[in-house]
């Protein structure tokens, strides 16, 4: 009954470290800014592990530079709430889906293996618009 129950321990905790794999780590980061993950708000420092789900504000003077493990790059402008909502990467065949919505602000992108996989592999959705993209560089600009 021991083992039984060490065995479903074991699935439920690999499950749960699975389900929240580093997909990328913050740069550099300057001014107000916060990556918020679930109800905890995190300083951005330089190193820290972003996880699916995670959201980016910045302030009026903040800026976020981040690099992704599938060699995606943002820089995020002052004044930007920007959540990553799904990514999902598989490093053996560098395909996926990465998506990412601007509510505000600006967010500057160097598309990187997941863009160039498929078609709409990776989109940027706006509070009025999605975009999918395929392997370039662009800038999202939403205002207030």
């Amino acid at each position: 009954m021991k083992k039984a129950l060490m065995a479903v321990l074991a699935c439920a905790l690999s499950a749960q470290s699975a389900m929240a794999a580093e997909i990328g780590r913050i740069k550099r980061a300057v001014g107000t800014a916060s990556v918020e993950r679930g109800k905890a708000k995190l300083t951005p420092i330089p190193g820290l592990q972003l996880l699916s789900g995670d959201r980016l504000v910045t302030g009026k003077d903040g800026q976020l530079s981040l690099s992704f493990i599938d060699d995606t790059r943002f820089s995020v402008g002052p004044n930007s709430v920007i959540s990553v909502d799904q990514f999902d990467y598989n490093r053996t065949t560098q395909t996926g889906n990465f998506v990412t919505k601007v509510n505000r602000g600006s967010l500057a992108v160097v598309s990187g293996q997941i863009a160039r996989s498929k078609q709409d592999a990776m989109k940027v959705r706006t509070p009025t618009s999605l975009l999918g993209v395929r392997g370039t560089r662009f800038i999202v600009e939403v205002p207030k």
